[in-house]
């Protein structure tokens, strides 16, 4: 039986909540999904990679691991923070800077320790995408709707479907897409084989959320 992995969902380890579920990292050649990323719930909410294999049950909203939160802790991180100097625009000479120590970016004064930005990159493993919730999934005709979640086989952590949230507010549905229709996963967008004609007479399943 093929379980879905929930994506915004919390996590829970064998020894009590451990996060929510933020992107899945699919190999987009074989379509499988290798790690799931958690959102650690203590400060400061690291993001680190956990191996699928990992996942004993799953419901629409919850995820269950079976290991403990301290192992999650142990496992790579997700995010990678690179501090990027900024440039400065007409800096005009150093005596007209209005406090000392300072920087002149027009039309802003910077203090000189802030003349670096933080910058976050996922850190996904070569080879293979990173796939949040919301992710974008176009038809051949164009776009046709998000990501909501994956079902997967528990029997080799193989996608079977993709579950898709179709319409505006007031008539969503999700629909089950075969992994088999899909063309290609790129970095933000997932191309599929399908009409949006195509993609109207799949079976569509009821919103749990």
């Amino acid at each position: 039986m093929d379980i879905n992995i929930p994506v915004d969902a919390g996590v829970e380890c064998t020894d009590g909540v451990c996060g929510v579920s933020t992107h899945v990292v699919i190999n987009p050649v074989s379509k499988k999904i290798t790690h799931l990323v958690v959102k650690q719930k203590e400060f400061p909410h690291i993001e680190r990679m956990v191996p699928v294999e990992w996942v004993t049950q799953t419901t629409s909203n919850l995820i269950q691991l079976k290991c403990t939160k301290e192992k999650v802790g142990h496992q790579e991180t997700f995010t990678e923070t690179e501090y990027v100097k900024l440039d400065p625009v007409d800096m005009p000479p150093a005596a007209s800077a209005p406090f000392p120590g300072t920087y002149f970016y027009w039309p802003y004064s910077v203090p000189e320790s802030e003349r670096y930005t933080p910058v976050e990159h996922e850190r996904v493993p070569a080879g293979e995408l990173a796939v949040h919730r919301g992710t974008q999934v176009e038809a051949t005709d164009g776009h046709v709707g998000r990501v909501d979640e994956f079902l997967v086989d528990p029997r080799d952590e193989h996608i079977t479907h993709l579950i898709m949230r179709e319409g505006h507010l007031w008539g969503q549905k999700d629909v089950s897409i075969p992994i088999s229709t899909i063309k290609r996963i790129g970095e933000n967008t997932v191309y599929l084989k399908l009409s949006k004609d195509e993609v109207g007479a799949l079976p569509a399943i009821p919103i749990r959320r």
